[in-house]
């Protein structure tokens, strides 16, 4: 290895170390801000807010050393793109260190939180925290494999949010509206942490492989009064045309019979729904909870899902059933397809003109 590599390596790891050092901080910042709160423990929560100055001065280090090292080594390939990584993961976890100010500031102004929310916060705050510990740990080590299994666990922060939230709209009759408020909040700087975890772990992947960042990728349900015709046709043109933008389901508010004519006429359009078994919604809020966008095509959501979940999108489409007779099935099949690709493009990000 010549002078010049030694150096370079040296440097790498010199910025690496920093990056361990920053996060172990962050870490321990998040940490006591969750004891803090449940311990109800003032005197922690104030040296935690305190303590967010030496996470600051570590995190301008690290940009510092991340400039130096540009100007030197003017890197490029891998080198340079775990610099842009550097810069990511820096603003991630300074981040996460303010969240852990935030929960801190909540904890002195409010109580203990009771039972059931302090039970979600515990369960919240473990499944971020351990989130944040494995993106960290794939970063330092350069482990693409590894940040793309820890980028899974936010869908889980995501589901045990949306069960918190609703423990804290059954317990708002028994809270201050401060009190409401403050729990929400450090519920959504839980969430949070979760979320920069996965740009590290995003950030973690296209440093080792140059893989940039994907589209996002929906869950997306459609409902209708008994899943035997609009919602199936709509699932069908979702998952034949747009594989690449979600996952598509249909339940309806009770499970009626598919009619064989009707089966055997969208065939001929194109539209399978012979393997079609209809279904009725799911019972479980923390089953709708998984659906990112929820689509009627029969009245509003709330007529089928009476509490919709934190993270859900719920649209009308009003697309009305056909009444006694043979329907229109070539018409609409045509409108239901013009809603469904309207929506795609909407979810794509792709310009609307």
């Amino acid at each position: 290895m010549s002078h010049y590599e030694e150096r370079l390596e040296r440097d790498l790891s010199k910025i690496k170390q920093q990056v361990a050092l920053l996060a172990g901080l962050v870490e321990k910042a998040l940490d006591d801000a969750m004891h803090a709160l449940l311990a109800d423990d003032d005197p922690l929560a104030y040296a935690t807010i305190l303590a967010d100055n030496r996470i600051n001065a570590v995190s301008n280090e690290l940009d510092h050393m991340r400039m130096a090292f540009i100007s030197v080594h003017m890197p490029t390939g891998s080198h340079l793109r775990l610099m842009a990584a550097v810069v990511h993961a820096n603003v991630a976890l300074e981040r996460i260190g303010d969240y852990a100010v935030t929960i801190c500031r909540e904890a002195v102004q409010t109580p203990r939180p009771p039972g059931r929310l302090e039970r979600g916060i515990e369960l919240i705050g473990s499944e971020s925290r351990q989130m944040l510990k494995q993106a960290v740990d794939a970063f330092i080590d350069g482990n693409a494999e590894k940040a793309k299994a820890t980028m899974v666990i936010a869908d889980q922060v995501e589901r045990t949010f949306d069960m918190s939230f609703g423990d804290l709209v059954a317990e708002g009759d028994q809270l201050s509206v401060r009190d409401l408020f403050a729990y929400l909040t450090v519920f959504n700087s839980l969430e949070r942490v979760s979320d920069q975890a996965k740009n590290i772990c995003e950030d973690t992947v296209f440093a080792v492989t140059g893989q940039g960042k994907g589209r996002k990728f929906f869950h997306v349900l459609f409902v209708d009064e008994d899943n035997s015709l609009l919602g199936p046709i709509a699932e069908a043109i979702a998952r034949k045309n747009f594989p690449d933008v979600g996952e598509f389901r249909s339940r309806g508010r009770s499970a009626g019979a598919l009619d064989p004519t009707s089966i055997a006429s969208l065939q001929d359009l194109g539209i399978d729904l012979a393997g079609h078994q209809p279904q009725a919604i799911p019972a479980h809020h923390q089953e709708l909870a998984a659906y990112q966008i929820i689509v009627s095509l029969q009245g509003p959501v709330k007529s089928y899902v009476e509490e919709i979940p934190f993270h859900t999108v719920a649209l009308e489409w009003e697309i009305t059933r056909p009444g006694s007779g043979q329907p229109d099935l070539r018409m609409l099949t045509r409108e239901i397809s013009l809603q469904v690709s309207n929506l795609m493009t909407v979810l794509r990000g792709d310009e609307v003109g």
